[in-house]
């Protein structure tokens, strides 16, 4: 795949997350869409979405419910299209759902392979491509961004590094969509800037393509150590999202006694 059609693919999932064209993401003006199950969307997501923005850039998308409409078009009308990702122009979004018990929530910057930049990393420990069935004795919290084991049948490939018989790094993608994997990867604290995290990631990314699906990585914007990394590792920042979810499940997420 080339870089045209890698984010092509990554239009095409986003139109099916947010149930409409894949040619929205294109347009000079701001549209919105009401949101709708579908069995070929991200895995993880919990549709319909009462509110998420998406802009790869060119404009916002976003997929909301009738009832929220109004707050919405308000709201991606009122300000320029980046701000709408930020504070302080996102607590006037915040204060608005407030009055039906929601919250924003999930902020995050998706990023995708540039081909011209991909390329086998050199690393300083031997690597082994893993598969589905070697992660069972893995899912603890040293690995907890390359596995997730709420969906532990999604964890379909990964790249780890070894010292002799001990696994000092992993990177894993879950499966999930048809056409997209996403990659996360953990270093143990003391095997850490050595360059073991992007040499990880770019040999699981060139794996995936070779299994022609499309890797993806997220992050936060203020996680600028995996930022690095997914640089350094050929990616390139592709989309932006902002998703409502209600302010139960985000007082639950802030708690910190469990």
């Amino acid at each position: 795949m080339n870089n045209k059609e890698i984010m092509s693919a990554a239009m095409a999932q986003s139109a099916v997350d947010l149930h409409c064209d894949a040619d929205a993401f294109t347009n000079k003006e701001n549209i919105i869409v009401y949101s709708e199950k579908d069995e070929g969307a991200r895995k993880y997501l919990q549709l319909p979405f009462i509110c998420n923005l998406v802009s790869y850039g060119n404009n916002i998308v976003a997929s909301t419910q009738p009832q929220y409409y109004d707050i919405v078009h308000s709201y991606i009308s009122r300000y320029d299209i980046s701000h709408c990702f930020e504070t302080p122009n996102m607590h006037v979004l915040n204060e608005a759902f407030a009055l039906s018990g929601m919250a924003v929530c999930f902020m995050a910057e998706y990023w995708l392979p540039d081909v011209d930049a991909l390329k086998v990393l050199p690393c300083p420990y031997e690597i082994k491509i893993m598969k589905q069935e070697e992660f069972q004795k893995l899912y603890h919290k040293q690995w907890s961004n390359a596995l997730c084991e709420k969906r532990k049948e999604l964890d379909v490939l990964g790249a780890g590094a070894w010292e002799n018989d001990k696994l000092i790094a992993l990177a894993a993608c879950s499966a999930d969509c048809d056409s997209m994997w996403q990659i996360g990867v953990d270093v143990l604290p003391e095997y850490r800037r050595k360059g073991i995290a992007s040499a990880l990631t770019s040999r699981l990314a060139l794996e995936i393509l070779n299994r022609d699906k499309v890797p993806f990585y997220c992050c936060a914007w203020s996680n600028i150590k995996s930022a690095r990394n997914a640089i350094k590792s050929g990616f390139r920042p592709a989309w932006a999202e902002l998703t409502v979810k209600p302010k139960k499940l985000v007082d639950e997420m802030n708690r910190t006694d469990v």
